[in-house]
């Protein structure tokens, strides 16, 4: 099987102002080792970012920005999205069959939102998914700690049965790009 990472919008409006998300620099380490790895296995790095409509992540804006210390290369696909959803009018399906990627390795922010979406989404067209677990984050809500959130979406996600493809919740080190 050949995987795809699929980096989430780290971005640095998400990222830099305080409070900053749950454990963000430890996740911004475990997704740039995730980086490193797909790229040495030749597995496509896909970096989706977040379009707001006027305010905030504003295309062009110092929010909008990927996260400073990412490393973008030439050969990595950069995309954008208007919606928690990162195939949503995009053009990442087109993507991954042209690359012949048939699973996503998922990792980035916010795990209630675009991480989940996404995630549910990729399952709905068929892909097995490797959620990096201690490599996707959000920040505290009302409701639930930033920490509480993200071990209930590494449960919940892992569970579901009723697409056929699974997701497999596993620590960003012991994600492997090469069979």
């Amino acid at each position: 099987m050949k995987p795809a990472l699929l980096v989430i919008d780290v971005q640095r409006g998400l990222f830099e102002p305080q409070p900053r998300p749950f454990e963000a620099d430890a996740v911004l380490g475990r997704i740039r080792g995730l980086v490193a790895r797909a790229r040495r296995a030749g597995a496509p790095v896909v970096y989706v970012q977040h379009q707001g409509k006027g305010g905030f992540l504003t295309e062009g804006s110092q929010d909008w920005q990927l996260e400073l210390s990412l490393d973008v290369q030439p050969g990595d696909t950069v995309l954008h999205k208007t919606t928690p959803d990162s195939f949503l009018r995009t053009p990442l399906a087109e993507h991954l069959a042209q690359w012949g990627c048939d699973r996503l390795v998922i990792c980035g922010y916010a795990t209630e939102y675009c991480v989940d979406t996404t995630t549910r989404r990729a399952l709905a067209q068929g892909f097995p998914v490797t959620l990096a677990s201690d490599a996707h984050t959000t920040h505290d809500a009302a409701h639930a700690s930033a920490a509480l959130i993200r071990a209930h979406h590494n449960a919940t996600l892992s569970n579901i049965q009723s697409f056929g493809p699974r997701v497999q919740a596993v620590p960003a080190d012991t994600v492997a790009f090469a069979d």
